[in-house]
């Protein structure tokens, strides 16, 4: 009597709208906006090592980083700014995890992550790769963001922080400070911020 094949491991996951994610092959008809803000809004940054009654989430971390990047390239094109808004989507499914954690796992995370960015970007109209130069300053503005949640929220020193992160120019953090914040409402900016961006795109 032949042997029954193992029974393969379950790849995908449920999405609140009703999709069916595969996180081996995603695919961007089965990417919902609802989905992702409302992941984000209920991912912690900083593994939840963070000051305040509110956890410190991906979602209000990816306002902040549109808001840095634009402060950044000021005349950057709407889709770029969605860029920067949707940097770190793909956590919505695969959480965020600090870098340590992604430095043990090795390259496997970074080849999910990139086949989630890929779904996501066309699903929204975006190319599925961001040019390299756009990438450097959206990488820019979350190493800039970094540095500010550090100080205000996570327990870093300035001098910590400034090691870790770079000195930020002073003129970028103008006016900034972090928000801790009920994730109904981080969700519900973080999907009004893309619907705005994506109204500029046409």
């Amino acid at each position: 009597m032949a042997k029954s094949s193992p029974k393969q491991a379950r790849a995908w996951q449920r999405m609140l709208s009703g999709r069916r994610l595969d996180l081996l092959d995603p695919t961007p008809m089965d990417i919902e906006i609802e989905d992702i803000a409302h992941g984000l809004a209920f991912v912690a940054r900083w593994n939840g090592q963070t000051v305040g009654d509110f956890a410190y989430s991906v979602a209000e971390h990816s306002l902040l980083v549109e808001e840095l990047f634009a402060r950044i390239v000021p005349k950057a094109e709407p889709k770029w700014r969605l860029a920067a808004l949707l940097h770190d989507a793909p956590e919505y499914v695969i959480g965020d995890m600090i870098s340590p954690v992604k430095n043990a796992v090795g390259p496997g995370y970074e080849e999910l992550d990139e086949r989630l960015t890929a779904a996501i970007h066309i699903r929204f109209g975006l190319p599925a790769k961001t040019p390299t130069l756009i990438k450097k300053q959206i990488k820019k503005a979350d190493t800039v963001s970094a540095w500010l949640e550090a100080t205000q929220i996570a327990g870093f020193t300035k001098e910590e922080s400034d090691k870790l992160f770079g000195t930020p120019d002073p003129a970028l953090l103008k006016g900034l400070s972090i928000s801790l914040r009920p994730p109904v409402e981080v969700r519900e900016e973080f999907t009004a911020r893309h619907n705005a961006l994506l109204a500029e795109i046409g």
